[in-house]
């Protein structure tokens, strides 16, 4: 495919998920307001669920093309330069044992309080998955905004 039909693709997906999560968040931020799960529970927005919904989408695709574009960078490069396919592979290993090291610095503390619905979601596996997402969510931002700042780095030390 020619990079102009890759960045129309790219372009129109962008527009597509902004226009998606915005219009989600709206939803979620002046949907309304239910009624609270307690007597002295905070307020509970009517369209909690569908934004949650939303995440979860937007999360499996990352992981899910993540995967995929990785598996495919590596089988692409294995076939014309088998050594440095190595690099490749060792990013794949990389994000699995930042997986497995955020997974076992997951918190297995229950929520005390919340709708017996959600207790089936209170268990030390959930809790431990839910922790794991979010301190790898950190621990990307933290490593994206190094590489930013190095190559602005290396950029102006180049010139």
């Amino acid at each position: 495919m020619a990079v102009t039909g890759i960045r129309k693709i790219s372009r129109w997906t962008l527009y597509a998920v902004a226009f998606i999560s915005i219009a989600v968040l709206a939803l979620f931020a002046f949907g309304g307001v239910g009624e609270p799960y307690g007597p002295n529970a905070a307020t509970n927005p009517i369209y909690t669920g569908e934004l949650l919904i939303w995440c979860y989408v937007l999360l499996a695709v990352c992981a899910i093309g993540m995967l995929l574009f990785g598996i495919t960078q590596f089988a692409t490069k294995f076939i014309s330069n088998p050594k440095g396919s190595i690099v490749t592979l060792l990013v794949l290993v990389a994000f699995a044992i930042l997986f497995i090291i955020t997974y076992a610095l997951g918190d297995t503390t229950p929520f005390p309080g919340i709708n017996e619905e959600s207790q089936q979601f209170n268990t030390d596996f959930w809790l431990k998955v839910t922790d794991m997402w979010l301190y790898t969510m950190y621990a990307l931002v933290v490593l994206a905004i190094i590489a930013i700042v190095w190559g602005s780095v290396k950029k102006i030390m180049g010139k």
